[in-house]
């Protein structure tokens, strides 16, 4: 089964949800036709504004989701939707917004590790359950970010068979070289695709490093962004993660009787 992938790499206006949701809103104009999944990156809303975060996330993110919901069944794809800062009862969590082509939220996840170098810790607070879903009845798989230097955290979304890790992020440009080693890594030891979307453009502290990418399972790299505002498009057959995992069986050949997750 193919797919048909749309990574929205895209600037954020610092701390104006409002500004953001219209840039996506006219972005998603642009996307082509007979597009299957659209992808969106980190924080897409606000930024990484998050001294402002009572004031400006998004109650229970109610109004990301209405307003992706919208978008998902005016275009029928898929959205998944970054991240935004969601507001709850305990406090405010990076969380991620998976909506099916009917409008429907089939999985909502947020960050589990949160990035001290960007003071997340300071002001957010950590999700506890995975990010696993399924799109098309293929499982998948969200996470955000600084997760993906958490190889074990990966792991345990791909040992249930899962086909499609996507990743949102706001990755700053001095670390690019790390972004795509770590995502090309997580896709050869995973034997999956990985589909990451990146911001880009800046805010009052950090330079963001775009190089949105879908990366193989085999680690080859099918697409890559440069580093400006641009629609990044994917064709991936899922039948080709079978053909690798009976190749060279590793999920087969693991030893959980010596090392548990």
């Amino acid at each position: 089964m193919s797919l048909q992938i749309a990574l929205l790499q895209i600037d954020v206006a610092f701390g104006d949800p409002q500004a953001n949701f219209n840039h996506v809103e006219v972005k998603l104009q642009e996307v082509a036709k007979n597009v299957d999944v659209i992808v969106l990156p980190e924080l897409w809303t606000t930024g990484y504004d998050l001294t402002r975060l009572d004031e400006i996330a998004d109650p229970e993110a109610q109004e990301a989701f209405s307003f992706l919901s919208k978008l998902a069944k005016r275009y029928q794809v898929h959205i998944v939707g970054g991240s935004v800062a969601k507001r709850g009862e305990n406090g405010v969590t990076n969380t991620l917004l998976v909506i099916n082509r009917k409008g429907q939220l089939v999985k909502e996840y947020s960050k589990a590790h949160l990035f001290r170098l960007m003071d997340e810790e300071k002001y957010l607070i950590e999700g506890h359950e995975r990010g696993n879903f399924e799109l098309e009845g293929h499982p998948s798989a969200g996470v955000i970010c600084y997760d993906i230097r958490f190889p074990e955290w990966i792991r345990t979304h791909v040992i249930d068979q899962t086909k499609v890790l996507f990743v949102v992020a706001e990755w700053p440009k001095p670390r690019i070289d790390h972004w795509r080693a770590l995502l090309i890594s997580r896709a050869i030891e995973n034997q999956c695709f990985v589909i990451a979307c990146n911001r880009v453009g800046s805010d009052p502290n950090n330079e963001f490093g775009g190089h949105s990418i879908v990366v193989g399972p085999w680690g080859e790299i099918i697409v890559e962004a440069a580093e400006e505002e641009t629609i990044l498009y994917a064709e991936i057959d899922l039948d080709q993660v079978d053909e690798v995992r009976q190749r060279i069986p590793i999920f087969s050949d693991r030893r959980p009787d010596i090392y548990k997750l």
